[in-house]
């Protein structure tokens, strides 16, 4: 399926006009509806005033429940896969400022409990030093001072234990030289400790034997609500139940190629000895 950015923006306004069109069209009352669906009739009125995105197994259940036709309901139902995702370009980002991008991930982070990192180019801000920070946004114009501050703030939540996280990182993100060998060790130091804290597992893939599928983009799970996939150009956040699975199967899959725990330390500081050295 093909996704233009401005048709995600307009379809959930059209998907609420829709559903609340065909319901009226069947003359039927948001009560008798939800009776059908085994909803609240506040959840089909928020439906239908577009304040609730619906999932696909609600627009599945509401078309059902009025009988649509087969035509209708395949063009409803894509209007609702497009309404469970949006796409945040690079460029707007930008202009709004990178430190309110911080803003967002520091929502989704509060609104979380379980999280799932895949790594397979850079070390994510969460983990990174102020070095690694500074040099990851040294090319967007302007005083990045905020945003670099909001990053090294958010790494805080690691430190509640409420909240599990798991990072998968391949070789080449961890050795990416993205800054100078002394400082590229420091922060090879920095992950290799944080595989201490309780709720944090920091897994690697060290470059080797195949892996299947070969890694194409950064993505974060949300628990199994939210899927967001980062490419050069922007973000893409999906929340259809079916996107976010594929994502979390995806991830198990790198899982069970990294090391975790003290095979991690073990390589994380033999990476770190080989910059160290260089430094000298």
């Amino acid at each position: 399926m093909t996704f233009d950015p401005q048709q995600l923006g307009e379809s959930r306004a059209d998907l609420a006009q829709t559903l609340k069109t065909m319901r009226k069209r069947a003359g039927w009352t948001q009560t008798r509806l939800a009776q059908r669906c085994n909803m609240s009739q506040t959840k089909v009125s928020n439906i239908e005033s577009g304040k609730l995105t619906p999932a696909l197994v609600d627009v599945e259940l509401i078309l059902r429940a009025l009988d649509a036709p087969t035509s209708l309901v395949n063009e409803v139902m894509v209007l609702a896969r497009m309404a469970n995702t949006e796409w945040k370009d690079a460029w707007s980002s930008r202009r709004r400022g990178l430190d309110k991008r911080q803003n967002e991930l520091a929502g989704f982070e509060e609104s979380s409990t379980e999280f799932r990192y895949f790594l397979p180019t850079m070390i994510t801000g969460l983990l990174a030093t102020p070095e690694y920070v500074r040099a990851s946004i040294a090319d967007v114009p302007g005083d990045q001072s905020k945003t670099v501050a909001k990053k090294l703030e958010r790494q805080a939540v690691l430190h509640d234990g409420s909240k599990q996280f798991t990072f998968v990182l391949t070789e080449q993100a961890v050795r990416w030289p993205l800054v100078p060998p002394a400082a590229l060790a420091m922060q090879m130091d920095r992950l290799s400790s944080l595989t201490r804290l309780s709720n944090v597992r920091i897994g690697v893939i060290p470059i080797g034997p195949s892996v299947m599928p070969g890694p194409l983009n950064v993505f974060t799970v949300y628990d199994d609500r939210i899927a967001t996939v980062e490419t050069s150009t922007g973000v893409m956040v999906f929340r259809d139940h079916r996107d976010v699975s594929a994502y979390r199967d995806e991830f198990s899959t790198y899982e069970r190629h990294a090391l975790f725990s003290e095979q991690a330390r073990e390589r994380l500081n033999e990476w770190s000895a080989v910059f160290t050295r260089q430094r000298e």
